[in-house]
């Protein structure tokens, strides 16, 4: 699946603020995402991110 810079996806594990929606903020070989709960920002390797990524709910603007 293609992931955009803002599109907005739901991660297999919640968040410890509860949420498990994510906006992607960067796209690359590592993937910046936005806790959409809190807005904690994380970086993670692109390999990490697509397995713990299970859908997409919106797409970016």
């Amino acid at each position: 699946m293609e992931y955009n810079v803002g599109d907005i996806v739901i991660t297999k594990k919640a968040h410890p603020c509860g949420s498990k929606e994510w906006e992607i903020t960067r796209v690359g070989v590592d993937f910046k995402l936005k806790c959409c709960g809190c807005e904690h920002i994380i970086m993670i390797p692109r390999e990490k991110a697509l397995k713990m990524i299970v859908k997409k709910v919106r797409d970016a603007k």
